[in-house]
């Protein structure tokens, strides 16, 4: 697997809505080598404050461009966003495994995207690799937290949301939209919260669905060499920096 560690220049700086921000760097060997579900670990800062590098996911390439999402939450990211176009970072990646395209060459399969809150950044990659129409399913607290919407139906993809508070859309968890929306023959790619997955991972087995999907856990080095975001699977501990993010739901013991 390879990654590449190198000095990115910032090529856009956009806020979204609120605490939301889009960014673009200049990353020709990682847009060349990337998949979706895999992530760059990025340096915001020259000093040790913070120690570690922030991994954040892959929201999409184009040609030598390297683009995220992310949410303005701590430190780090407090830093992240004072970066203005033109600024370099040191970036590493592309890192970690990324989703298994094949599960879309399964005759008949329907294709449903679920995400949940930012767990959309990297299912928007996903859905422009897959290149088939594909059911996308977001889940937030409130229409407020929704991001990408408009996005993946660009993409041609038939797009359902889900608020815990009903302001928009299908009131109720996106696993319970999730469960309204299944067929007899489909794949699922999700990420989101553990909690969600889990459930997903259930319905995957109940309906001996294929399903992958992508952990969001703390990473402190991103190269596997902390082992401080290690997961139970049926063939023992595994990395989520390294084997994951992105693993097969049956696989995973929860």
């Amino acid at each position: 697997m390879k990654n590449f560690q190198l000095k990115a220049k910032i090529l856009a700086q956009t806020k979204i809505k609120d605490n939301y921000w889009h960014c673009e760097f200049s990353a020709p060997q990682i847009a060349k080598n990337a998949l979706p579900g895999q992530f760059i670990n990025i340096r915001v800062s020259a000093n040790f404050d913070p120690l570690l590098r922030r991994p954040i996911s892959l929201h999409g390439v184009s040609a030598a461009k390297v683009k995220i999402v992310y949410e303005v939450v701590g430190k780090a990211t407090e830093i992240l966003v004072r970066k203005k176009k033109g600024e370099f970072l040191d970036i590493i990646g592309p890192l970690g495994n990324g989703f298994d395209l094949g599960m879309q060459k399964a005759e008949g399969r329907r294709q449903i995207l679920v995400a949940g809150g930012m767990g959309v950044a990297p299912l928007m990659f996903l859905a422009e690799k897959l290149k088939v129409p594909s059911l996308v399913l977001i889940g937030a607290k409130t229409k407020k937290d929704l991001l990408c919407v408009q996005e993946f139906k660009k993409l041609g993809c038939s797009v359902k949301i889900s608020t815990d508070d009903g302001s928009l859309g299908f009131k109720g968890r996106v696993t319970e939209l999730l469960r309204n929306n299944l067929t007899k023959s489909c794949a699922l790619y999700a990420c989101g919260l553990k909690p969600m997955l889990k459930v997903i991972s259930d319905i995957a087995n109940e309906y001996n669905i294929p399903a992958q999907v992508s952990l969001e856990e703390h990473m402190s080095c991103g190269i596997g060499a902390c082992l401080g975001c290690v997961v139970k699977t049926k063939e023992g501990l595994k990395r989520v920096c390294q084997e994951g993010p992105v693993f097969k739901a049956q696989d995973l013991i929860w």
